[in-house]
């Protein structure tokens, strides 16, 4: 759009201004230099003056980059420079007219030293008009916001924000407290509250990372002010931006302990076969490998849709798509046989916990046979370790679902492994997977539906995707075979909590919430562990659980009446024995 603000069009206005305040201001230069009666004699030479100011003018504040500067941040640092292009454009000048006096003849030599200070204030004043209505609140436009945390992004924003008006910034760090960024006061973290109050902030944004409890912390203060515009800054090596603070952000576990190094030996160099490959879960897994320099990623999905998603993504990488399902032993076997993986990664499953309910020879299908027609697969061809994806669902099961998981954990734990290491990774949910209540919960918001959750006193586990995977990672290179290392995901949260927490971060105060009532196989609280854990590993963030012994022969044949049975949940519980169905 023609109206649209640009570099190149902010440039051309500001020329145009400075060549029409440079005329007003050397002909009331002429006119003060002669009491506003000019002789006629002096006009002669007026255009040549003009043309050397302000061809001398437009060239020094170029270079001195100020037409680059945008309006309402011109500051102190940029008047400066302001001040040194005059000075150098008004003593050129006047070195012309001293050695050339015969070019410029007659000009009063007075009316170059009035000009200067003339053409200093007007075209100083038009460079602070915008900060001048900003600050005094005519320009509405621009929403008065508070930085937490003075950094050089912090110092960019204030440069280069076109939304924002910076007003402040708080930070935690001594050395920097009372000092400005830009002309902006550095205040004390501890006095948030005041400074939000004193400075009318109704926007704030978060520059630097915090701990879970701290950035908790902030937000509690910012809700309890009703400051609902709250960005969070991302920083990478890829890219800098400006994100809204997401729940995830105020859920999300950072492990301190992740060794990155340990899963890149694990990784580096190896052939790594991913199942549901396309998965919540299994695409992060594949861009984790990926990172982590994989020699080759096969990826094992049986949808279509979600297999060609990923291969997009990876397409740069040395990559495999292989559109098959794990519950095909044949066409597993041709893959494995073909591409001879290191290591085998599974995350295929169903884990929707009221369509297991409803389909339960599926689920039994997928997740039990799949699982362990992958697992055999692997021990056949030496694979070198073998990843299993658990769930905190299988722990004590009510449903389904995790009944299947917890008899894969059997499985994985009690089979013959000759010289394959098997180890199970046990985790609660991760935020935004496909399928879990956040998707759910924004999508509700967003078409200003009432959220719905199941029981006021039903918690979760939860843990960001990708932090999850790379402590799947790590867990698996811990392993010797035979364990199910548990993630250490916190303390549980309350789901009611969550929705009213998506409600504030929403701005919208007409969403309720109502209860729906628990569906077919849930619980009001999941567990990680079936007993206490006998076993820790040398980080906090993953320990082992205590191995439960299952006669493998006896396994494989209760997993072959499972099959063929007609009441397949009294074999369920024959298998799991705290399987507690909940059906309704």
């Amino acid at each position: 759009m023609i109206l649209q603000p640009t570099a190149n069009k902010r440039m051309v206005f500001f020329i145009f201004l400075d060549i029409v305040i440079s005329l007003g201001t050397l002909l009331l230069s002429y006119q003060l230099r002669f009491n506003f009666d000019v002789p006629a004699m002096f006009y002669d030479s007026f255009i040549k003056v003009f043309l050397s100011v302000i061809i001398l003018k437009i060239t020094f504040i170029g270079l001195f980059n100020i037409y680059k500067v945008s309006w309402r941040f011109f500051s102190l640092y940029e008047a400066k420079k302001l001040f040194h292009a005059h000075l150098i454009t008004y003593s050129i000048l006047g070195l012309f007219v001293y050695f050339q006096s015969d070019l410029f003849y007659p000009i009063p030599r007075s009316v170059i030293i009035i000009d200067f200070f003339l053409s200093l204030i007007f075209i100083g004043l038009l460079r602070v008009l915008k900060r001048l209505l900003i600050e005094s609140g005519t320009d509405s436009n621009l929403n008065r916001t508070l930085l937490i945390g003075a950094n050089s992004f912090s110092h960019s924003l204030i440069k280069e924000n076109k939304k924002y008006y910076i007003v402040a910034v708080v930070d935690t760090a001594s050395n920097i407290i009372g000092t400005f960024i830009s002309n902006i006061k550095v205040y004390n973290m501890d006095h948030l509250s005041e400074v939000i109050k004193e400075n009318e902030v109704n926007s704030v944004i978060i520059t630097k990372e915090f701990s879970q409890n701290e950035l908790q912390t902030i937000y509690n203060k910012l809700a309890e002010l009703n400051i609902t515009d709250i960005k969070l800054a991302v920083l990478s090596e890829k890219e800098k931006k400006l994100k809204d603070l997401s729940v995830e952000d105020l859920l999300a576990r950072h492990p301190k302990d992740l060794d990155k190094n340990k899963i890149e030996l694990f990784i580096k160099n190896k052939t790594i076969l991913v199942t549901g490959a396309g998965g919540s879960i299994g695409s992060e897994i594949c861009r984790q490998v990926a990172l982590f320099e994989a020699k080759q990623i096969i990826l094992v999905d049986h949808s279509e849709y979600n297999l060609y998603q990923i291969t997009e993504e990876l397409k740069s990488y040395n990559i495999v798509s292989v559109m098959q399902s794990v519950r095909n032993s044949d066409f597993l076997e041709n893959t494995f046989k073909k591409y001879n993986p290191d290591i085998v990664i599974h995350a295929a499953a169903y884990k929707h916990v009221p369509l297991c309910e409803d389909n339960i020879s599926e689920a039994i299908s997928n997740n039990i046979i799949g699982t362990k027609n992958c697992i055999d697969l692997s021990i056949k061809y030496n694979v070198e370790k073998f990843i299993l994806i658990s769930t905190d669902k299988a722990v004590r099961p009510t449903n389904v679902m995790g009944t299947t998981k917890r008899i894969c954990e059997l499985y994985a734990s009690n089979v013959n492994s000759q010289f394959t290491e098997i180890v199970a990774v046990r985790f609660g949910n991760v935020l935004g997977s496909s399928g879990s209540v956040i998707p759910k919960f924004k999508s509700q918001i967003e078409n200003g539906e009432a959220i719905t959750v199941t029981h006021p006193d039903i918690t979760r586990y939860f843990m960001l995707i990708p932090e999850a995977c790379e402590l799947v990672l790590q867990a698996g290179s811990l392993g010797c075979g035979g364990e199910i290392f548990i993630l250490d995901m916190g303390e549980p949260i309350k789901i009611v909590d969550l929705a009213k927490k998506m409600i504030e971060l929403s701005g919208k105060e007409n969403i309720s919430i109502v209860f729906s009532g628990l569906r077919p196989g849930e619980k009001l609280y999941e567990e990680l562990l079936i007993d206490e854990s006998d076993s820790h590993t040398e980080y906090d963030s993953i320990t082992v659980a205590r191995p439960t012994f299952y006669e493998i022969q006896e396994l494989k044949e209760d997993i072959q009446e499972l099959l063929i049975c007609e009441n397949k949940l009294t074999q369920l519980k024959k298998i799991v024995p705290e399987f507690n169905h909940q059906p309704n």
